[in-house]
């Protein structure tokens, strides 16, 4: 079974840019810019041409395009020596601490 430990070694694996493994964080962080944008735009496009509905082709191109997410999130997160793993939990608890105390929504880093 994969999980967020087995992608993110095996996303490094098919990593090719100047500076791999040594910290070059710059390279993924624009990666995962440009990935992000692209979903965004295929998310535009069926609003302005679908009325918002998601086909199953767009379906698949968007599932394509969050992969391609998902990698840069995680060659970054080498990069920068952080665990995906961690984050993943550490995101789920820190969310729920905040439905908790009925703080889910608003702004803020240290809600």
């Amino acid at each position: 079974m994969l999980n967020f430990a087995t992608y993110q070694q095996q996303a490094m694996t098919t990593a090719v840019y100047p500076g791999r493994g040594e910290g070059n964080f710059t390279y993924p962080a624009l990666g995962l810019a440009g990935e992000t944008g692209e979903v965004c735009e295929k998310i535009k496009k069926a609003i302005r041409d679908d009325g918002g509905v998601i086909s199953a082709e767009r379906r698949a191109l968007l599932a394509k395009e969050i992969g391609d997410v998902l990698w840069y999130l995680a060659t970054l997160s080498t990069e920068l020596g952080l665990e995906l793993q961690e984050i993943a939990e550490q995101n789920l608890a820190k969310l729920a601490a905040r439905k908790a105390n009925g703080h889910i929504h608003g702004s803020g880093d240290l809600r």
